[in-house]
């Protein structure tokens, strides 16, 4: 039985883990983080239903995040993306509805990475200011800003309206001619016309409201590849119909028209994978969104977060993030993979710092708390990612997945609890808390694109649990109920006691595996494990069940016993927690405590030597 992690796999790029704390992330709909009208109605435009701004991250706001245990904000939603809603006085344009989802968008649909989207900024002509001075005020708050990149795709219509001198816009220089050529940015169906999508399943764009722009005749010739790589000049309604695919370089027959890492570099650091692009003639695309990435570096902002890398070659991403580094270092850079086989590659070769722990932990934890899984698979998922466990983002929710309390995932935010504590103990890794899962929002409410259970990324909308903690913007939680006050401070001493513990960033081992075999009522709706670096020993037990509360002696083997130095006697255990002590009994080699784990409760019990 392994007692300590092995050394990292050969290329890791992590910070190093010394004097280190844990990174927690608060990704925040910045679109629906300050809107305070309730009025929610389906398909509902900015007038009727409102939409929150910059400016309603106040001092107030940043503080009480920070107070939560956080380290990082994830603005989602910040770059002007396509969108239904008028600016023509400022220059922008409403977007066709039938190339936009939902009324307000989506921000995976980027329209100009230049900017910003008018709708969050209460002086749209000063909408880039605004921001800026968000970075800032983030920064005053001791907390670092993060944003999205989305390299994949771009909106349908690309136009920036405030590129830098010497910028052109993505496709400016295409030659519409050529399905592909290395340096056009798009792919392209010469001599073919884009269609709209035939509509199914009852939709109708903007909920079948009247709209001048909403004919169905949206005009794009010659038409190009959709964004998820349909190559149909007509997509479906369930492609990425709203996007078109950006070219790197992978010729239609999936060859590559770029240089190839060496064999090797995967061990290499950044500087090696920077210095071996600066001769290599790369697409014009990769340049492109490099200078982005540095755009915004320049205006403060510490990271970014990259949707859908996995469909963007390896190589892009060492060119990209290398560059990204020499400019700083410690900048932060996230990628959402979904594709375990490839996590190595994209963490050695392309340089990312943190990959979605998705498909192991979250969908394992999520198959637990729905009563359908087994504790017994977390250890396998830890087991498998052992030597890559620091640069697995360990979450419960985020924009694409269901709200815990929803009804078509657990209907009720409690049963969370558990899975947050092991999520957020169990690893080195960063943990992200998405907006309102603290005060347990449920998700409900038909908002016009896209389905109920998951909190609209499309369309003007409020969000009541979050509403009430804004409490009219004093942000003090005023008009909770008392459950979502104790879920709250739940979720606030759970982050920031992860934020502080050194043990956290130390050793892990499960002990689960072995109370199974040894202890009499231990059973697979408890998780045990323990965690210590230095002078810190943890003991962390959840109960997953919530209904039943189970009573064991649990037991550390002999060989940790030893490991962490504990001679005989009786040592005070005390509750990260709560407000309770126990003891754990040391006597001729064995350790145990007499464990009472009441429905859905934690324990993290730290040893005092």
């Amino acid at each position: 039985m392994r007692l300590t992690k092995p050394p990292l796999a050969a290329g890791l790029t992590t910070l190093t883990l010394d004097n280190k704390n844990k990174i927690i992330i608060y990704q925040v709909f910045t679109r629906l983080f300050g809107n305070t009208n309730t009025n929610n109605k389906t398909w509902g435009t900015v007038e009727e239903n409102g939409v929150g701004k910059f400016n309603d991250f106040t001092n107030e706001a940043l503080e009480a995040i920070k107070e939560l245990g956080i380290s990082h904000i994830w603005y989602t939603g910040v770059l002007h993306h396509a969108m239904v809603t008028d600016y023509t006085p400022y220059d922008i344009p409403g977007d066709d509805p039938d190339v936009v989802k939902g009324r307000a968008g989506s921000p995976y649909s980027v329209k100009d990475y230049y900017n910003v989207n008018p709708d969050l900024a209460v002086d749209p002509a000063r909408r880039l200011e605004e921001f800026e001075d968000l970075i800032t005020r983030t920064h005053r708050h001791g907390l670092k800003v993060i944003i999205d990149i989305v390299p994949n795709h771009v909106a349908r219509v690309y136009h920036s309206v405030t590129n830098p001198d010497g910028v052109e816009d993505f496709g400016a220089s295409d030659d519409l001619s050529q399905e592909y050529r290395k340096h056009n940015n798009f792919y392209y169906i010469p001599r073919t016309s884009f269609k709209v999508p035939e509509w199914q399943d009852g939709y109708q764009v903007l909920g079948g409201e009247p709209h001048p722009k909403a004919a169905g005749n949206f005009k794009e010739d010659p038409a190009k590849w959709t964004g998820n790589g349909s190559r149909s000049p007509q997509p479906g309604m369930y492609d990425w119909y709203e996007a078109v695919k950006v070219n790197f370089g992978i010729r239609p027959d999936g060859s590559k028209d770029f240089d190839e890492l060496p064999e090797g570099f995967e061990n290499e650091p950044f500087q090696v994978h920077y210095t071996y692009w600066q001769d290599k003639e790369v697409p014009d695309s990769w340049k492109k969104f490099r200078d982005i990435a540095l755009y915004w570096l320049e205006k403060g902002v510490d990271g970014f977060r990259y949707d859908m890398a996995e469909m963007v070659p390896v190589e892009f991403w060492s060119y990209m993030n290398s560059a990204i580094k020499m400019a700083m270092p410690d900048a932060f850079l996230l990628a959402e993979i979904y594709q375990p086989h490839i996590y190595s590659d994209y963490i050695c070769k392309g340089k990312m710092d943190y990959l979605y722990d998705k498909v192991g932990l979250y969908d394992t934890l999520k198959n637990i708390m729905l009563g359908h899984g087994s504790t017994d698979n977390i250890i396998a998922i830890q087991e498998d990612l052992q030597d890559i466990e620091h640069h697995m983002l360990h979450f419960l929710e985020n924009h694409d997945e269901q709200r815990i309390a929803s009804a078509g995932f657990a209907g009720d935010a409690a049963k969370g609890k558990p899975a947050m504590v092991v999520s957020a103990t169990i690893s080195t890794s960063p943990t992200m808390l998405y907006f309102a899962q603290e005060v347990g929002e449920p998700g409900d409410g038909d908002a016009g694109f896209g389905s109920e259970t998951r909190t609209t990324i499309y369309d003007y909308w409020s969000v009541p649990n979050h509403v009430r903690w804004m409490n009219g913007g004093d942000f003090n939680g005023g008009q909770l109920t008392g459950e979502e006050k104790d879920l709250r401070k739940f979720y606030r001493r759970l982050l920031n006691f992860t934020l502080k513990s050194q043990a956290l960033m130390g050793e892990y081992r499960e002990i689960h595996s072995h109370n199974r075999s040894q202890a009499e009522w231990y059973n697979d709706r408890v998780f045990s494990f323990v965690r210590w670096k230095d002078e810190e020993r943890l003991i962390i037990v959840t109960n997953f069940d919530a209904g039943d509360t189970f009573g064991f002696v649990l037991q550390l083997p002999r060989d940790l016993v030893e490991t962490w130095n504990l001679h005989e006697g009786t040592y005070v255990l005390d509750d990260q927690l709560g407000e309770c002590t126990m003891e754990l009994q040391v006597k001729n080699g064995k350790a145990e405590t007499r464990i009472d784990i009441a429905p859905l409760e934690s324990l993290i019990l730290r040893l005092k030597l």
